[in-house]
């Protein structure tokens, strides 16, 4: 059976975007950051500059996908590692103290390091990167989102959103304290600057910020 008019147009658009992403990828790698043109990205790719704008609103729009995509496997072992927890009572305590362990064993300084070689190098201070840091995250507390329903069907879902949302703005919080400290070296130094802020991220949403 052949293909029809609409899947054939949906393969082609999804070839596209495939090229598009795989251009960008390689030319941040040969650059060392996000220092290409929209023409340079069209030509890599071998597509109209119009079909780069066709699916994406912007530069930053692909660099984005391209970290998400990046994170994918960053997120792949971090959802192995939450399938590996055994299952709780289902309470609220339980199911940050199960995606807490997890986050302690994932490797996220790679990842945000990883983020920032794909987003530039500039200041991590600055809005933009914040706000791409912040975005990719969002996208990792998607999948989270949806593990975490998945292990407790019953879970009041307002609280399985409040509790991931929380993480993981504070993850992006805590990753421009980290790229402020280390200058995004990964090493074993760096590791502990990294656990200590998990730690105290940790900390202050278990126990709030009631005095003690």
């Amino acid at each position: 059976m052949t293909a029809t008019a609409p899947d054939r147009r949906a393969a082609v658009k999804e070839r596209h975007r495939a090229a598009i992403l795989a251009a960008a990828r390689e030319l941040v790698e040969e650059r060392g950051g996000p220092s290409f043109s929209v023409d340079e990205l069209a030509e890599r790719a071998d597509v109209a500059r119009r079909t780069i704008f066709n699916h994406f609103a912007s530069l930053d729009a692909i660099l984005l996908a391209v970290c998400t995509d990046a994170l994918a496997v960053i997120v792949d072992d971090f959802l192995r590692s939450v399938a590996l927890t055994a299952i709780g009572d289902g309470s609220r305590s339980s199911m940050f103290d199960e995606l807490a362990a997890a986050l302690h064993r994932s490797d996220l300084p790679t990842a945000i390091a990883t983020v920032l070689r794909i987003i530039g190098g500039e200041d991590a201070s600055s809005a933009r990167h914040a706000d791409l840091t912040a975005a990719a995250f969002s996208r990792v507390g998607e999948r989270m989102l949806l593990e975490v329903a998945r292990r407790y069907p019953s879970a009041d879902p307002l609280d399985v959103e409040l509790l991931v949302g929380s993480l993981m703005s504070g993850i992006a919080t805590i990753a421009t304290h980290w790229l402020r400290r280390t200058g995004a070296r990964v090493d074993d130094a760096s590791r502990a600057v990294w656990e200590q802020l998990l730690t105290r991220l940790v900390h202050s949403l278990r126990s709030g910020y009631m005095p003690t």
